[in-house]
């Protein structure tokens, strides 16, 4: 089997969640002698032709000139690259920019595309950008050969609004096992004495409601918030509001994973305000990193959370909260009961060897 990962910045992992998804898979698919080539932004700060044995096929992405308009061209470049070469699958990470070239496809490779969240509904795009979205999201269901989900949320609206099947793999994270506070020393004082929040700088992830219910709770801890403040207008006007606050610390964007996970580990509480589709990266590697989760209440973090979890819908919820201990009996129980989760269900040996066998499958029922 010859296969292509397209649809994400590239490995490793520079960037986010499908880009992290890309290097763990990628590698597995390698080591089990699977040809295995996964395309990069020219812009990407990895410049060698491979990853660990995985082939990176470099294609020129002009984001940093025309900005978002960019991903397009990016897109169109992969789809054009691949179209030489004789994949048998091209497992496509999400629909955003790259739906639209869908008639440019090799029409000999399988196309098997991961259907990401619900990407129109996020208020960061205007109306006519929602517009494109939902329009794009039909074209990758009903254009593709096969379609994945990775959570139940997103499986039942795809079979809802499409009449279309599509295979549930949850995305995965590993058990957090050598925790080492001064490897973050440098970056909060005392262990569980602090709050901690990651996450993009777009309005869903509830990141505004967070800080004025922290602001507002009473606390003598700080809340440490890691994403790229300054890469998103939204972001730079949490900091120009929030930024002067003694009880917020910006830590900006950090993509070293020992760093997060004892960042995640060491913390008092963990806040997660995803409320956009999915089974969520971040919310994975926090519940494998023993962390006490405070999250937005909607059923895509309900159904991987469930009953171990505290949930806000406002920031008054968020203040209230703020009188949690992680040391508490209760809590204890629910970190260890997101752990079993994640040894059970959402490992990644468990969740690249689903990925896996479901290509596997498709390949043999497509002959």
């Amino acid at each position: 089997m010859k296969i292509a990962i397209l649809g994400t910045r590239g490995v490793p992992n520079h960037h986010g969640g499908f880009e992290q998804f890309a290097e763990f898979f990628s590698v597995y698919l390698q080591s089990k002698g699977i040809d295995t080539h996964v395309y990069c932004s020219s812009l990407h700060p990895f410049k060698e032709e491979t990853y660990n044995g995985v082939k990176r096929i470099v294609c020129y992405d002009p984001e940093n000139k025309i900005g978002t308009a960019g991903q397009f061209i990016y897109d169109l470049n992969c789809i054009l690259d691949a179209r030489k070469k004789k994949f048998d699958v091209i497992l496509q990470l999400g629909y955003t920019s790259s739906s639209i070239w869908h008639f440019l496809m090799p029409k000999k490779a399988l196309i098997i595309t991961n259907m990401d969240g619900l990407e129109w509904k996020r208020t960061k795009y205007n109306k006519l950008v929602q517009y494109f979205l939902q329009k794009a999201e039909a074209l990758a269901a009903n254009k593709s050969d096969y379609l994945i989900s990775d959570s139940i949320g997103i499986q039942e609206y795809i079979e809802k609004k499409y009449n279309k099947k599509s295979e549930f793999i949850a995305y995965g994270a590993e058990i957090f096992t050598s925790p080492n506070f001064l490897k973050i020393k440098h970056l909060v004082e005392i262990p569980f004495e602090y709050d901690l929040l990651i996450a993009r700088m777009e309005p869903e992830n509830n990141i505004e409601t967070i800080l004025k219910g922290y602001i507002k709770g009473v606390t003598n801890r700080k809340l440490y918030l890691i994403g790229n403040q300054f890469g998103t207008k939204f972001g730079k006007q949490l900091v120009e509001k929030y930024g002067n606050n003694e009880k917020i610390i910006f830590l900006g964007a950090i993509y070293d994973l020992e760093i997060l996970n004892n960042l995640r580990y060491f913390s008092n509480l963990y806040f997660h305000g995803h409320s956009v589709g999915g089974t969520n990266p971040s919310l994975l590697e926090a519940m494998a990193s023993n962390c006490c989760i405070v999250a937005h209440n909607n059923v895509f973090n309900k159904t991987v959370l469930n009953s171990d979890a505290f949930y806000f819908t406002d920031h008054k919820d968020i203040s209230d909260l703020l009188t949690l201990k992680k040391e508490e009996n209760k809590i204890q129980l629910m970190i260890k009961n997101n752990l079993q989760k994640i040894e059970k269900k959402y490992n990644w040996e468990i969740i690249n060897n689903s990925y896996q066998q479901f290509i596997e499958k498709c390949l043999k029922m497509s002959k």
